[in-house]
């Protein structure tokens, strides 16, 4: 399968950053320039199926593995390499707390992909933060509608 994937300039790749860190004018601007493939990259990875679904129905292969990536996946990172998307690979690996990673992509000039990393890695800390805290696990044990469905 011959797949043709997109590449980010650096000040896009700053762009997600900052809607990762819930800017609402990099969100903006993500939608309006046509990158709505990288907020249905956060979403992904914070759980969101259905953009994980846009990210396949859009051919955003290596967007979907880079989602995987993040969580572990060792297909999806090779994947990531035998497409030859090192900088989403070593973003994912810099997430897991890959120093070795990191300094690779900082001897490449590629700190705007290690900001990403940093980025994202404390949106899930902060997420899973939430979904641990004791008031969403009490709120949770009695959101009765969930068990109606």
């Amino acid at each position: 399968m011959k797949v043709v994937l997109k590449t980010y300039p650096k000040e896009v790749i700053e762009k997600f950053t900052e809607h990762v860190y819930q800017s609402t004018e990099a969100f903006n601007w993500l939608i309006l320039n046509d990158y709505k493939e990288l907020v249905a990259t956060l979403d992904a990875i914070r759980d969101d199926k259905k953009a994980f679904e846009y990210l396949i129905k859009t051919k955003h292969y290596h967007l979907a593995a880079f989602v995987n990536a993040v969580w572990d996946d060792e297909d999806a990172m090779e994947f990531l390499i035998q497409v030859k998307q090192p900088d989403w690979a070593a973003c994912a690996r810099v997430i897991d707390g890959d120093e070795k990673a990191e300094q690779v992509l900082l001897k490449l000039n590629k700190k705007h992909f290690v900001e990403l990393a940093y980025a994202i890695q404390s949106r899930i800390r902060e997420d899973g933060d939430r979904f641990s805290s004791p008031i969403y696990v009490f709120q949770s044990i009695f959101n009765f509608k969930k068990y109606l469905k």
